[in-house]
């Protein structure tokens, strides 16, 4: 899949040719169960305390196009303004859902 996506570069720096790890989740608990969508600091181990990079946004548009025999997908997901768009094969966009919450974990390797 091709990405496309704003970060917070002053929080965040990254640069050309960088490698890092990216996951995007649907939860933050490690069993995968939904959370409240709420934020409760405490003990409790999530996924975010393995990244140094985590945002919640929501899926607000997911759309298909077609050229020359070969369909893609488009999936646009906003990060509280920074956004991020996603293209590729349709059967993975079928795993998601419009207006679905979703968790972008990043980490430099």
């Amino acid at each position: 899949m091709l990405m496309v996506l704003d970060i917070n570069s002053d929080i965040y720096p990254m640069h050309v040719g960088e490698k890092f790890m990216m996951v995007l989740a649907s939860t933050l608990n490690l069993d995968g169960t939904p959370d409240s969508g709420y934020f409760n600091p405490g003990n409790r181990k999530s996924l975010a305390d393995k990244f140094d990079y985590v945002m919640q946004g929501k899926l607000y548009r997911i759309s298909e196009e077609s050229s020359h025999k070969q369909v893609k997908a488009d999936m646009y997901v906003s990060f509280g303004g920074l956004l991020m768009m996603l293209k590729g094969d349709p059967s993975i966009a079928a795993r998601f859902e419009l207006d679905q919450r979703l968790f972008i974990l990043i980490r430099k390797v």
